[in-house]
């Protein structure tokens, strides 16, 4: 078993002060696999101490030299890529060929996007005789999730680093070996003592005390609405900037005339990918009602092809959900949506055949779904479709649209038509013909899907306050 039982503060490796020991369980095995210490508000009121000590230096660093530090960073990262890809497949799941792939690659895709957005972005300009600066917020605390753990905590801690920040970092106590090594990372590449410090932690403690610290000047969330929430009234007091990515309810409009053979399993893979636990994942396919039937009976054979298997072992299977949690999480709604008149189309209740340990979950596809139904309102974080039938574009969108979530949306078939149907989707991103996100463009929604924007010049801006200086300036 990986123990990290220290935290990372003012560039050492620190022992926390009355915090408690966590077992982190193998979602495929069911046994503890990591242990790590749950810090305390004494272990947060130390790491915003040596970030607040080193901001006034390291705020002051150019941008070559802050260029020059990410630079050094994926370096390093690239060196360690190996024990992060496996710690991630341990700790929560994800196959080891795609955590070595998308989610380890993930993370250098962020460290280079915020490079480039670095070398293009205009820290000031001029407004008729005047001049508008942008400057460093300050100490900022970044609390990231469990799905995919390097994607997020990269997105923010590269541009919070170029903006010339300190910061805290706050993994997810599920996936909290990642963020261990990428500290020893950090260490190794030369970021000055202060400028990152990791207390490892669950939100209730140490998330709720970032959010609340007054020595803490921004934090910056992703995870479920109901978390952010959280996290946004205990900062209200301190009045510190609230930067959030929360959940999505991603629907999939596959336009009339489309390619079933390419749109539906392409659609279904955006899903299935990472075990559906992606807050981007296109869970409600729509079919226009002539080609509803067909459309089902695709989806219905990609499904069942659909493999569960071992983490660690390489192959194009799907692994466990990341915790019982979350596997009753899953198993209540799909016995929800049977209970609700949703038809069963594959998978269903229980574990896959034959399996008797971890929190594998059957990929199930649903049809005959309404958008009034529990499974169809709620973000499912797990492998499971619902496809419902439109009569005409109007309907499609209405649907679409109806959902209290805006991360993202998906449209599949003719692009031409498609891009009608773009700007009257209520969403941050929109998909045409599936696509995977890009660093370089922003990321985020509208709604209950959180405020602010990350990746590339977008997300370094997040990261900035702006400043005017009016009258005699040189």
């Amino acid at each position: 078993m990986k123990s990290y039982l220290r935290h990372f503060i003012d560039g050492q490796w620190t022992e926390s002060d009355g915090g408690n020991l966590h077992a982190v369980i193998n979602p495929a095995t069911e046994q503890p696999c990591t242990e790590i210490t749950l810090g305390s508000a004494a272990d947060v009121d130390k790491a915003v101490a040596a970030a607040r000590k080193a901001f006034d230096n390291f705020s002051r660093t150019s941008v070559d030299e802050r260029i020059a530090l990410l630079a050094a960073i994926i370096a390093e990262y690239k060196a360690r890529s190996d024990d992060i890809a496996e710690a991630i497949a341990t700790e929560m799941g994800c196959p080891i060929s795609m955590a070595r792939t998308a989610q380890v690659g993930s993370g250098i895709g962020h460290l280079e996007a915020a490079i480039a957005a670095l070398r293009q972005f205009s820290f000031e300009e001029r407004i008729g005789g005047n001049k508008v600066i942008h400057e460093p917020v300050g100490v900022v605390a970044l609390i990231t999730p469990w799905n995919w753990p390097m994607n997020q905590i990269t997105a923010k801690v590269a541009p919070a680093l170029a903006a010339g920040n300190t910061m805290i970092l706050k993994p997810s106590e599920e996936a909290p070996g990642c963020a261990a090594i990428f500290a020893e990372v950090m260490a190794k590449a030369g970021v000055p003592a202060g400028v990152f410090n990791l207390v490892q932690g669950d939100g209730l403690g140490v998330g709720t005390a970032l959010s609340a610290h007054p020595g803490v000047d921004m934090v910056s969330f992703t995870g479920s609405t109901r978390a952010g929430i959280m996290v946004a009234k205990a900062a209200a007091d301190t009045v510190k900037r609230v930067h959030q990515e929360l959940g999505g309810k991603a629907p999939n409009i596959i336009l009339e005339g489309a390619s079933l053979e390419r749109a539906v399993p392409g659609g279904l893979m955006a899903v299935l990918i990472n075990s559906g636990q992606s807050c981007i994942a296109p869970t409600r396919m729509l079919v226009h009602g002539s080609q509803y039937g067909e459309a089902v009976a695709i989806a219905r054979q990609v499904m069942q092809a659909t493999e569960t298997g071992d983490p660690l072992t390489e192959g194009r299977h799907i692994g466990p959900l990341v915790n019982k949690a979350q596997f009753d999480k899953v198993q209540g709604l799909i016995a929800k949506a049977m209970a609700e008149g949703g038809k069963l189309e594959s998978g269903g209740p229980g574990r896959p055949d034959g399996v008797e340990t971890g929190y594998f979950v059957k990929p199930t596809l649903f049809s005959n779904i309404t958008n009034d139904m529990t499974i169809a309102r709620e973000e499912i974080f797990g492998p499971v479709v619902t496809m419902m039938p439109y009569d005409s574009d109007e309907e499609a969108i209405q649907i679409a649209n109806d959902t209290n979530y805006g991360l993202s949306a998906m449209v599949s078939g003719d692009p031409a038509k498609a891009k009608a149907f773009v700007p009257r989707l209520r969403a941050g991103m929109v998909y045409v013909n599936t696509g995977n996100p890009d660093p370089a463009v922003p990321f985020g929604g509208y709604k209950q899907s959180g405020n602010g924007r990350e990746y590339g010049k977008y997300g370094l801006a997040e990261f900035m306050e702006v400043k005017s200086v009016i009258g005699e300036v040189a």
